[in-house]
């Protein structure tokens, strides 16, 4: 008898030593999750870039060309149905998803043609054909081609299946969280 109560003893002793290592974990995790967070670590998991872990550095000048950036997408109806097909994941940003990573190839006052490829004043833009549908086969329609206004930017990808300004249009540039550093990636 005296074996089987100093039996049970030691397993509650092992699980209350179970339960104390598994919250100190959870615990840690939760402040290792809060601290990347909040020094702008961002985990990308969509195929537009790198897959990995990525760094929001911050931008003390007007967005550029070129400049790989972190942007918000504005809550509009374009971005509820690019949420609602699953092109965009949940996140921060306004509605509900993720910050996105693309490259800025146009800014205000640039004109930008959408044909079967993009161009931006005549230049043709590498690996920027038109898909008039998406992988479920699902029809997309190209933004009219314009002028960028004011205050914009106009954002690319060069992965073929990419959701960019080819659809949804021009962006805000004060939804530009910073630009987009690559600290651990998994090579394309």
């Amino acid at each position: 008898m005296t074996d089987l109560i100093e039996s049970r003893r030691a397993m509650t002793t092992q699980r209350q030593r179970a339960a104390v290592i598994l919250s100190a974990a959870m615990f840690a995790a939760v402040v290792l999750v809060a601290t990347a967070l909040v020094g702008g670590y961002r985990i990308n998991l969509t195929p537009s870039e790198p897959l990995g872990l990525w760094r929001i550095v911050p931008l003390h000048r007007p967005v550029a060309v070129n400049d790989l950036v972190f942007i918000c997408p504005p809550e509009t109806a374009e971005m509820r149905e690019a949420r609602a097909r699953g092109y965009l994941r949940s996140g921060s940003c306004p509605g509900g998803v993720a910050p996105l990573i693309k490259t800025v190839i146009a800014v205000s006052g640039q004109h930008v043609e959408i044909g079967v490829c993009v161009s931006v004043d005549g230049r043709l833009i590498a690996s920027s054909n038109f898909a008039p549908r998406d992988g479920k086969g699902r029809r997309l329609m190209p933004f009219p081609s314009g002028d960028i206004p004011p205050g914009y930017v106009f954002l690319h990808s060069a992965f073929p299946g990419s959701y960019d300004s080819r659809y949804f249009g021009p962006l805000p540039a004060s939804g530009v969280l910073g630009l987009a550093q690559e600290v651990l990636t998994l090579a394309p």
